[in-house]
C-alpha cells in the first residue's frame, strides 16, 4: 500500500515538474518573441525617422525623382480636373519600381553600380539626387567629384612638384553693378556693411583646375596655381563691391597639410571655416566653391551671346538641419532662375553613403557647397558665373536686412 502512494506520489511530483518546465519554456518563448517584436518596432522607428527626413521622400525629392509625365499622371489620378501636358510619358510598372526601390534601398536600379557603391569606398563619390530642378535640367545627369591624379596634387606624396600656370588677369565684371556702396551715384545710395564680413568663401579641393586654361596634354584638371581659388577671389570682390563685406580663403591643402589625404579634403576645411567665424562674429553665409567633373555640354549656357559657367548647389543630407541649408541654396537657385534661367542645373542632395554628406553644412544654416562649371569650361565663364552669384548674393542678404530692420 506504502509503495502504491509512493509511486503516485512521485507521478504526481513527475507532473508537476513537467508542467513547470512546459510553462517555463512557454515563458521563454513569449519572451523572446515579445523581445523580438520591441527591436523590430525601434528599427522600424528609426528607419521611418530617417525616410521621413531624406530629401528623396520629401515632396520636393519626389516631385524631382520622377519624370514630369509620371508626376502628372499622379496629380490626374487624385485631381480628375487636371489634365496633364505631357501625353508622352505614362505611367509605367518600371517607373514606379524603379523609384520605390530607390525610395526604399537608395539603389539605383537605372545605375547598376549603386549595387556596390555604399560597400566600396570612393565608388559612390559622384552619385547624388536632385532636390529641386533648374530650368532644361537633365534630371539623369548630375555633378560629378572625381579624385585628382596624385602626382599632380599630392606634393611630397609622390615627390613631384604640382604643374604651375601663369594666372590670368581678371577682365572686368559683365554685370552692372550699380552705384557703390556708400557713394551717391544716380541718386541712391548704396548700403554697405562697412568692415563688417559677412560672407566666407573657401575651398575644400583647392586644386580644381580646367583643361582650357593648362598646358595642352594636361592628364589632370588641377593646378597649384591657375584653379578654383580665383573664381572664389572673384566672388569675393564682387561681393565688396555690392557693399558685402567677403572674406576669401587661398589655403592650398595639400602644401598646408602634413601627410595630405584627398579623402580628408572636408576635415581639413572644417577647421578653416571654424577659425574663420571664430575671427569674425559677422560671418552668416558660407559659400564652399569648386570646380565640378562634368564635361562641357552638361555644364554650359548661353544667355545674350556669352557663355556661362554653370552652377550646382550640392546639400549634406548627414547634417540634421539639411533642411535649413536647402532653403538658402533655394533662395539662390530661384534668384538665379528668375534673372539668369539656365544658369542654375538645381540642388542636389548627397547622402553619407554617396559622399562626405556633410560638407560642413551644420556649421551654419546660410551655408552651401556650389560647383562652378566644370573640367571643359574657362576661367572667363567661370568670372561670369561669379558676376552673377555676387549680384544675387547681394541682392538677398539686403532684402534679409530690409526685412530684419522692418520687424525690429
Amino acid at each position: 500500500m506504502k509503495r502504491k502512494i509512493m509511486l503516485l506520489d512521485l507521478a504526481y511530483g513527475s507532473r508537476k515538474i513537467r508542467q513547470l518546465l512546459v510553462t517555463g519554456r512557454t515563458f521563454a518563448v513569449l519572451s523572446l518573441c515579445s523581445m523580438i517584436f520591441f527591436v523590430i518596432i525601434g528599427i522600424a522607428a528609426v528607419a521611418q525617422r530617417q525616410a521621413s527626413a531624406a530629401p528623396v521622400s520629401s515632396m520636393k525629392g519626389f516631385a524631382a525623382a520622377v519624370s514630369s509625365g509620371l508626376f502628372g499622371d499622379m496629380l490626374e489620378m487624385e485631381l480628375p480636373a487636371y489634365q496633364g501636358s505631357n501625353q508622352a510619358d505614362e505611367l509605367s510598372v518600371p517607373q514606379v519600381s524603379a523609384f520605390l526601390v530607390r525610395l526604399m534601398t537608395d539603389i539605383n536600379p537605372t545605375q547598376p553600380k549603386s549595387l556596390l557603391a555604399a560597400g566600396i569606398p570612393g565608388m559612390s563619390a559622384g552619385d547624388s539626387f536632385l532636390i529641386r530642378k533648374g530650368s532644361g535640367t537633365d534630371t539623369a545627369v548630375g555633378p560629378e567629384d572625381n579624385e585628382p591624379i596624385p602626382s599632380h596634387t599630392e606634393e611630397g606624396a609622390t615627390g613631384e612638384q604640382p604643374i604651375v600656370e601663369p594666372q590670368p588677369s581678371l577682365p572686368p565684371s559683365t554685370v552692372d553693378p550699380g552705384d557703390k556702396p556708400g557713394q551717391s551715384g544716380s541718386g541712391n545710395t548704396k548700403p554697405s556693411t562697412g568692415e563688417a564680413k559677412v560672407a566666407f568663401i573657401y575651398h575644400s579641393h583647392n586644386r580644381e583646375s580646367w583643361y582650357p586654361e593648362l598646358k595642352d596634354g594636361a592628364k589632370d584638371p588641377n593646378s597649384s596655381t591657375t584653379n578654383i581659388t580665383l573664381v572664389g577671389k572673384r566672388l569675393a570682390e564682387q561681393l565688396e563691391q555690392r557693399g558685402v563685406g567677403a572674406l576669401h580663403s587661398e589655403t592650398d591643402y595639400p602644401t598646408a597639410m602634413k601627410n595630405y589625404k584627398w579623402e580628408l579634403s572636408y576635415k581639413y576645411s572644417m577647421k578653416t571655416v571654424k577659425e574663420a567665424l571664430a575671427s569674425s562674429k559677422d560671418l552668416k553665409f558660407l559659400f564652399d566653391l569648386h570646380r565640378d567633373s562634368q564635361k562641357r555640354k552638361y555644364t554650359t549656357t548661353e544667355i545674350k551671346g556669352k557663355s556661362y559657367a554653370q552652377v550646382y548647389f550640392i546639400i549634406g543630407h548627414k547634417n540634421p538641419n539639411w533642411k535649413e541649408n536647402e532653403a538658402f541654396a533655394t533662395q539662390i537657385h530661384e534668384a538665379l532662375e528668375k534673372q539668369y534661367p539656365g544658369i542654375s542645373r538645381g540642388i542636389w542632395g548627397k547622402t553619407a553613403a554617396t559622399g562626405n554628406g556633410e560638407y560642413n553644412q551644420s556649421l551654419a544654416s546660410d551655408s552651401v557647397l556650389i560647383e562652378v562649371g566644370g573640367v571643359d569650361n574657362t576661367l572667363v565663364e567661370s568670372y561670369r558665373t561669379a558676376d552673377v552669384l555676387a549680384k544675387v548674393i547681394a541682392d538677398i542678404y539686403w532684402q534679409d536686412e530690409k526685412v530684419t530692420a522692418s520687424q525690429s
